[in-house]
């Protein structure tokens, strides 16, 4: 064999070891998320919209006795997930659409609505 099938063979098997590590921390992630991955999913696709709110916003409608969904506290960072009625949301000030999938930009939300389908 020749020095360069040689390097190739071994370059493969780093690639292959390399996804192997990623497979693994993946299913530990899985595992130890206790299923959370899938009931932010649900819960996403229950939802018609998403919107981004301030901290103050958030706790004046906890106040009003919105409770948010324990899903949202399971991640890390926590998000404080609230779902109310579309009416409700346009009374609140400080609402900003967000996409509504799993990406950065509702990941980094710390406040989210979601408005369930009519």
């Amino acid at each position: 064999m020749s020095t360069d099938a040689i390097e190739r063979m071994r370059q493969r098997v780093r690639r292959v070891r390399a996804a192997v590590l990623v497979r693994r921390w993946e299913f530990r992630q899985r595992h130890h998320a206790r299923g959370v991955w899938l009931r932010l999913r649900r819960l996403l696709a229950d939802s018609e919209a998403a919107w981004r709110i301030s901290a103050e916003d958030a706790e004046r409608l906890i106040a009003e006795g919105f409770q948010p969904d324990p899903v949202g506290l399971e991640l890390e960072p926590p998000i404080t997930i609230l779902v109310l009625p579309a009416t409700r949301v346009v009374a609140v000030e400080s609402r900003q659409p967000v996409a509504l999938r799993l990406g950065a930009e509702l990941l980094t939300t710390r406040h989210l609505v979601l408005t369930p389908w009519p």
